[in-house]
């Protein structure tokens, strides 16, 4: 066996390779930032670790879920040597161990409606990633961080690309650019899934539409869209918190899909209002809803 060496933990040499890219003030503010996310499967764990490489130092991180075999295809941290241990600890464990000196609050039960406000306590950013199909306390977690006068983005992973949203409290809301209805229907996941990539750039390779199984709650997904995800989400957050500008928050939207090699960023005039929009939808349900 080889003989494990010790080594002394250096912040500033760990992440000295970013300055150039970032002065070592706006490192040293990353440094000090508290990012929020909920959801450690798919994208919430690739969040977590790229922003923590990207020297981010104060992470409240919440998923009350365990890694499980159909989990290995783009979850960071899953595998045989994971399976069945908590997300949280794990993902926890591995940002120690890029940063030991990371500030790290762990949630470990399911979030609840009532406590979004109290999990954005203190956050600089919230970054979206829960699961596609739990809408009501992403909901909840949108307008806490409105209200709180934080920014918040969702990216989501499409196919072999990635659909983004920024939200600025000073701006449409998530609300309003979704337009759900308040009674749970599988409609409003389609507003969701419509509203994210407006231009659908992933349907002409997709092969197999019935795999998108809302009665149960699943839907296909690709390692390239998580890593493709991560990327976008830290930049836009290394650009929000550090003030960097460039940014188009909704009712712009924002989607790169490397199978079709393009990249499309639009404004969604009046949301989920938008005339056009709104026959996007029906023909969304006639495809994967059967409706007439």
């Amino acid at each position: 066996m080889l003989n494990k060496i010790k080594h002394e933990f250096s912040y500033s040499e760990a992440f000295s390779r970013t300055l150039g890219w970032m002065t070592a003030e706006e490192q040293q503010k990353l440094r000090d930032s508290r990012v929020a996310i909920v959801g450690l499967g798919g994208v919430g764990g690739a969040h977590a670790i790229t922003l923590a490489r990207l020297g981010v130092g104060k992470f409240r991180i919440c998923d009350f879920d365990t890694f499980d075999l159909p989990n290995f295809n783009r979850q960071f941290g899953s595998g045989m040597s994971t399976l069945g241990q908590s997300k949280t600890d794990i993902i926890a464990e591995q940002i120690r161990d890029i940063n030991p000196e990371a500030e790290i609050d762990l949630w470990s039960d399911p979030l609840t409606v009532e406590e979004a406000g109290k999990f954005l306590d203190n956050a600089d950013i919230y970054i979206d990633s829960i699961d596609f199909f739990v809408l009501d306390v992403r909901r909840a977690l949108f307008a806490a961080a409105r209200s709180k006068e934080i920014p918040a983005l969702t990216a989501a992973p499409i196919g072999t690309g990635s659909a983004w949203i920024i939200f600025d409290p000073e701006g449409m809301s998530f609300e309003e650019y979704f337009g759900f209805e308040n009674v749970e229907t599988d409609l409003n996941y389609l507003r969701f899934a419509t509203g994210l990539a407006p231009k659908g750039l992933h349907f002409p390779y997709l092969v197999d539409p019935s795999r998108f199984d809302f009665a149960n709650r699943k839907a296909p997904s690709t390692p390239m869209g998580i890593m493709l995800c991560a990327g976008v989400a830290a930049t836009e957050t290394m650009k929000l918190l550090l003030g960097r500008g460039g940014i188009k928050p909704a009712p712009w939207f924002h989607q790169f899909d490397a199978s079709a090699g393009r990249k499309v960023t639009g404004k969604l005039w009046f949301g989920a209002r938008n005339p056009l929009q709104k026959i996007k939808l029906r023909l969304a349900a006639r495809k994967f809803l059967k409706t007439d």
